[in-house]
């Protein structure tokens, strides 16, 4: 290794503050170069993770730090551990979005995307994704995303756009892919059909029109005419939030047991304004004590209307074109926007008197998630795919446990999805994706294929018109599959496994170990790729499944730009560091929870940093006596029971996926017991204003306690624990001896007893600086301390600790209570601190009464639940244990109070 590189490594001297921006950049490169990200198949045990890919339109958001920061903690772990770790990335084409993006990139430059045609466009979209697609993989490797960046992928790239197609021509072989009529969710400003997750569910203040409508008599009078309005006609009351749809209804739907409509069974109604008339049908659908009781019938525009409109074999009257204006059949108001036509209709209507009120009402509206339009229900000629055999070994491997669900509750979920799968609608009207490969004669059959000459292959064996056709008369169908119809391959097509089935990555890599994504794609993305899983391999593409929480305020509302509540991630890490940004994103987010993000949490994450840096400083400025023997043996071997202790902790919250948790317990082990306790017990005193030194075995045991520390810090923090990780204080290391591949500690050797007894003499030094603050006596006012002599906890072994910690002068026993001295209790241990001079006895006097006011009260609420029957014959063994035991330190601590008491009646007569 050069000097240069040598010094770059190992500092000789550390910086008074920590300064993340320069340390995060050498490292990241440092890594880089170096290929710590990159994995091939080896003889290791592989970890692999696929990143959930985001859309090649995104940026880095809340949501993403924390499932990235989540997906990194894992990968950097497994690769810690010894384990082949890669972590896959990769973007996502996102037809909708993506397309919105160019189409308004082209109308900035008066170009219009059907002027140029197909293929124009596409060199326009593949220009733009060039320029945009990768900002946020970028962005990625501001947090420290330890990825394969070699292996990046992108659903469009050629190898997996020629998987989506033969997985298509596939399934259409299977029979499980059609093209029908069916009613699907309708973007009129994309003009495309859009999955339920790409629909955003809002609640908006609406109206409800009360609108009538005539019931037709038997007879009417020779030559009147029904629409003509009579004192004597009937009318049915019908509440809509959509009167622009009334052109569109077919029936009148009421329930059969409805007493007040009986006598309109059989009968007909006639639409207002139009003039149409529409059969009065029955049906329990309809709730009798909602609205009216009422239903109009519409099933060219609601989901519910068309199953209710199947059902009784109604008409479908579509009156709405793509764009979302009427069209012809709805006989008025043509060409207006459906919004439009809303308010213009409520005044004909009013006018015509067909309108009986109008209330505020409040009501869930879809949206497109892409461009914000209004979601139409629409009736669509689409290419589908069935669900129902795919989704039954998909279901079997999460209920058999071979992939688990974390957090479990989302089993039940997943299940009723998986039971009451939909057929799936994979066809979007869009340019940019990849174009479903059904090629049309013309005469209206088609044929399936993967290009042009094996459709005109395919096309010869027709029997219509196969002697006269030729390849150029075929036209390929002019939508896209649906964009998750190539992310449901990525596990498989990231490692080329539908290009080369058995090549050595697919071997190795696949199935992939654990997946970290959000639960709301827990049916639309997950599901379909256990099923593309078992289709196309034969097995589970992952083991387990991390569902994350929404990011949300502090206030609970969902971060998003409009609310404007989102900060800026790169903000963050400019501001606290990415390690401070990981931690306060990791600090309160269990799987499965939301995550209520407060600014203060990544203030805690880099205070921390600071900690450790501040820390480290510490122990690195110590001088060193080689010839001392060890003073810190108790010091040391608690230190290292609770190092295993807390090891084991965190190896359990790891495997039970609980990584918040398993973050807190490494928090409290460094902040609570390494800095506050351990580095307190060990430091070296001053002597004349200077530190005295510190014996070399507890130097190098101190030493070796941090370096074990970085290890367990480094999947939450990679950056300060690599830069810390490189000091002369740790020796020299080679080029490749790297905090990232240090292999993790292993649980040692746990005394209970030490760990025991330690708790209860940290208990008596807390109680000795609580005494001194309440009583206003320095720290640095030495003190005695007497225990009351115990069977218990061994004090006196501990007296070097307690007496540095609490500045006591000695620790002595006693064998009766001292007169005088303020007391006080850890467990049934009474201790005593002798301080009459520096007293106030009426003020102490005060204090003691309102003790025992208080461990009076809680006596009595201990002593009410033990003697209740109820609790006593239903609460478990270990808590009324826990109950027996309050009880008796709750009299000792009164027995103290009342002593001192009367100690303090004698000292002030």
């Amino acid at each position: 290794m050069n000097h240069e590189l040598s010094l770059f490594l190992r500092p000789m001297s550390i910086s008074k503050t920590y300064e993340p921006k320069q340390t995060e950049e050498k490292w990241y490169n440092y890594w880089l170069e170096h290929g710590f990200f990159r994995s091939v198949p080896d003889e290791r045990e592989p970890y692999t993770v696929v990143i959930p890919p985001p859309n090649v339109t995104g940026v880095l958001h809340m949501g993403h730090m924390l499932n990235n920061t989540l997906q990194d903690v894992l990968v950097r772990r497994a690769r810690m551990q010894g384990k082949n770790a890669c972590w896959v990335p990769g973007t996502d084409h996102a037809s909708i979005a993506t397309e919105a993006k160019v189409v308004a990139m082209l109308k900035e430059k008066g170009i219009n995307k059907k002027d140029i045609g197909r293929e124009k466009f596409m060199e326009y979209a593949w220009e733009w994704k060039e320029k945009y697609g990768g900002i946020i993989l970028e962005q990625l490797k501001k947090l420290g995303a330890s990825c394969d960046w070699d292996r990046t992928r992108f659903t469009m790239e050629e190898s997996l756009s020629e998987a989506v197609i033969d997985t298509f021509i596939h399934l259409y072989k299977k029979g499980w892919i059609y093209r029908g009529i069916r009613m699907v969710n309708w973007d009129p400003q994309g003009k495309t059909a859009v999955s339920d997750e790409e629909v955003i569910r809002k609640e908006v203040n609406q109206k409800l029109y009360y609108i009538r409508y005539k019931v037709k008599s038997e007879s009417p009078e020779v030559g009147k005419s029904e629409s003509k309005k009579d004192a004597g006609d009937e009318y049915l009351t019908i509440a809509t939030t959509r009167p622009e749809t009334i052109m569109a209804d077919t029936a009148v739907c009421i329930n059969p047991n409805d007493e007040r409509y009986k006598h309109l069974h059989g009968k007909k109604a006639i639409i207002p304004l139009i003039d149409r008339e529409i059969p009065i049908i029955l049906d329990e659908y309809v709730t009798m004590d909602f609205g009216t009781g009422c239903l109009k019938v519409t099933p060219a525009h609601d989901l519910n209307d068309y199953e209710l409109g199947q059902k009784h074999g109604l008409q479908v009257i579509d009156i709405l074109n793509d764009d979302g204006t009427l069209n012809e059949k709805a006989e008025i108001l043509i060409g207006e926007d459906r919004f439009a036509a809303r308010k213009k209709i409520v005044v004909l209507l009013e006018a015509d008197g067909y309108l009986d009120k109008v209330e505020d009402y409040k009501s869930q509206i879809g949206f497109s998630e892409r461009t914000d339009a209004v979601i139409e229900p629409k009736l669509s000629m689409q290419w589908f795919c069935r669900m129902d055999e795919m989704a039954k070994p998909a279901l079997d491997y999460v209920l058999k446990g071979d992939i688990k669900l974390i957090p479990d509750k989302f089993t039940n979920t997943y299940r009723y999805w998986m039971e009451n799968v939909k057929d799936w609608c994979i066809s979007r009207q869009l340019w940019w994706g990849q174009q479903i490969p059904a090629w049309y004669l013309p005469n209206g059959q088609f044929v399936i294929a993967k290009n042009r000459e094996e459709a005109f292959e395919e096309a010869q064996k027709l029997k219509a018109e196969s002697s006269k056709l030729k390849a150029e008369d075929l036209k390929q169908d002019e939508d896209v599959v649906d964009t998750w119809f190539s992310s449901w391959l990525w596990p498989i097509s990231v490692f080329d496994g539908f290009k080369d089935p058995n090549n050595d990555d697919i071997n190795y890599y696949y199935p992939t170990n654990d997946l970290v994504t959000a639960p709301e794609i827990l049916f639309f993305w997950v599901a379909r790729m256990i099923m593309a899983g078992h289709e196309f391999r034969g097995e589970l593409p992952f083991r387990n499944v991390y569902l994350t929480g929404i990011v949300r305020d502090k206030i609970g509302r969902k971060m998003s730009k409009s609310l404007g509540n989102s900060p800026d991630p790169l903000g963050l890490i400019e501001n606290y560091s990415a390690d401070g940004v990981r931690i306060g994103m990791l600090r309160s987010s269990p799987a499965g929870n939301d995550l209520m993000f407060d600014e203060e949490h990544c203030k805690w994450g880099r205070n921390f940093a600071n900690k450790i840096w501040n820390a480290f400083r510490l122990v690195k400025g110590w001088q060193v006596d080689e010839q001392a023997g060890c003073a810190n043996t108790l010091a040391i071997e608690w230190f290292e029971s609770r190092f295993s202790q807390a090891l084991s902790e965190i190896e359990s919250n790891f495997a039970q996926f609980r990584i918040s948790e398993a973050l807190m317990a490494t928090y409290k082990l460094v902040w609570d017991d390494f800095c506050a306790w351990y580095l307190e017990m060990i430091k070296p005193n001053y002597v004349d204003n200077r530190s005295l030194p510190v014996d070399l075995e507890t130097f190098n045991r101190t030493v070796k306690f941090f370096e074990d520390i970085l290890k367990i810090l480094h999947p939450f923090m990679p950056f300060i624990t690599e830069e810390l990780w490189h000091d002369e204080l740790f020796g020299s290391r080679s080029e490749y001896d790297c905090c990232i591949v240090a292999q993790l500690p292993t649980i040692g050797k746990i005394n209970t007893q030490v760990l025991a007894d330690l708790e209860m003499v940290k208990q008596v030094i807390t109680q000795v600086r609580n005494v001194r603050e309440e009583k206003r006596i320095s720290p640095k006012e030495k003190i005695l301390l007497s225990v009351k002599e115990s069977a218990g906890v061994p004090y006196k072994n501990y007296e070097s600790i307690i007496c540095k910690l609490g500045n006591v002068v000695e620790l002595s026993i006693v064998t009766d209570k001292v007169v005088g001295a303020v007391s006080f209790m850890v467990s049934t241990d009474e201790f005593y601190m002798p301080l009459a001079d520096q007293l106030d006895p009426v003020a102490e006097c005060a204090k003691l009464k309102k003790d025992k006011e208080y461990f009076t009260g809680f006596l009595r609420s201990v002593n009410s639940k033990l003697l209740n029957e109820k609790f006593m014959s239903n609460a478990r063994p270990e808590i009324i244990e826990a109950e027996l035991k309050k009880k008796a330190d709750t009299e000792a601590k009164l027995g103290v109070i009342e002593a001192n008491l009367t100690a303090l009646a004698c000292h002030l007569q």
